[in-house]
């Protein structure tokens, strides 16, 4: 079938009004991914660690997993029996024109106390560990003066044993660990500690909060 002159000018306009539009999206695609940062923290149970990170703002998504050992592709199983040496650890993406690294590590040291040897709340073992992981050594230096400032100012009656580790592999947890408190709210360990924990961090940190956030 031939195409007349004028059906081929439209439908070569139509073409490269298409190119434009989807080279137009995936920029602003790309440049919102460019904006993207991420952190990582282990503060004991991550149900209770991703809940606080998802309520903060600037954060578009935290996810639940394992980090800070060596044995490869750890379970939900073998990190609770305390047969790898990882924590339970939170990768929290965020953006870094709304939040800062630094503001990130105040939320962390706010929301678990950082005083427990390998333990928070009724949670015991090195799975539960306090660790505050860094990418670079301007986010180590920003973790290390933190921890003397708290001790400084004499905030904790007892030592801080907050690891200060490098991020290695981060495994992500099995996919019924995410969103774990949002999906299960009549869970009794959600009720009696993890929203209990929620609480007192929104209550002492509001200014962080998202909107949807605030009571």
């Amino acid at each position: 079938m031939k195409l007349n002159k004028l059906t081929a000018v439209l439908l070569l306009g139509l073409f490269i009004s298409s190119s434009l539009l989807w080279s137009k999206s995936n920029s602003k695609m790309d440049m919102k991914n460019q904006k993207d940062a991420v952190a990582y923290f282990s503060g004991g149970c991550f149900w209770c660690v991703e809940a606080v990170y998802e309520s903060v703002k600037g954060v578009s998504e935290a996810i639940s997993g394992y980090a800070g050992g060596t044995t490869p592709n750890p379970t939900y199983e073998k990190v609770g029996y305390g047969k790898t040496d990882h924590a339970e650890t939170v990768e929290v993406h965020y953006d870094p024109n709304v939040i800062s690294f630094a503001e990130l590590v105040e939320v962390f040291f706010g929301s678990h106390d950082p005083t427990t040897l390998n333990r928070q709340g009724p949670d015991t073992g090195t799975q539960y560990r306090s660790i505050a992981f860094y990418s670079n050594e301007s986010e180590k230096k920003i973790i290390e003066n933190y921890i003397s400032k708290l001790t400084e100012e004499g905030i904790y009656d007892r030592p801080i044993v907050t690891e200060v580790q490098p991020i290695g592999i981060f495994y992500k947890a099995e996919d019924y660990h995410q969103n774990y408190e949002s999906n299960n709210p009549f869970s009794p360990y959600i009720i009696n500690v993890s929203k209990p924990r929620f609480d007192r961090f929104k209550q002492n940190y509001s200014k962080y909060l998202k909107e949807d956030h605030h009571e």
